[in-house]
């Protein structure tokens, strides 16, 4: 019924400045010209974070842009989006964040099999400078790896 979705957006700074300790998958709740704009692949991770409002989780500061073709119902930029959890899953991520240092942060977009919109969200720990001067030391190796095994 729906072709095969090759949009998958990426929180690259999440990765570099978190340690996921634990993913979920999320829906979100989206406009009609939001999840448009995601198809065509307009939206940005970039400063976005994860926050409790009344023991429902939201997603702030996510870029969707406004869609081409949209009219006066065109949505704003970067409100705030419900993000869609069973009661168990939100239990966990309430928990893990009143440990200090835990925070939840989306990692990646995408659009799964049945077309809708998905977000994977991590229960994060922030990483110290020493951390992510390894990261960096680690990638660059294996880079050079990589070089010398092509030629």
């Amino acid at each position: 019924m729906f072709k095969k979705s090759n949009i998958s957006i990426r929180n690259k700074k999440a990765t570099f400045n978190y340690e996921i300790l634990e993913r979920f998958v999320a829906g979100i709740q989206l406009y009609g010209t939001e999840i448009k704009s995601i198809r065509d692949g307009k939206a940005g991770l970039t400063e976005t974070y994860c926050t409790f409002v009344n023991n429902e989780l939201f997603v702030r500061n996510m870029h969707i842009a406004t869609y081409f073709f949209g009219t006066y119902n065109n949505h704003d930029v970067r409100r705030d989006r419900k993000l869609l959890l069973t009661k168990r899953e939100l239990n966990k991520l309430i928990r893990g964040t009143k440990e200090t240092g835990n925070t939840i942060v989306p990692t990646k977009l995408f659009i799964n099999d049945k077309g809708l919109a998905k977000l994977e969200i991590g229960l994060a720990k922030g990483k110290k400078t020493y951390d992510k001067r390894q990261t960096l030391k680690e990638k660059e190796d294996k880079r050079s790896i990589d070089r010398a095994m092509k030629q």
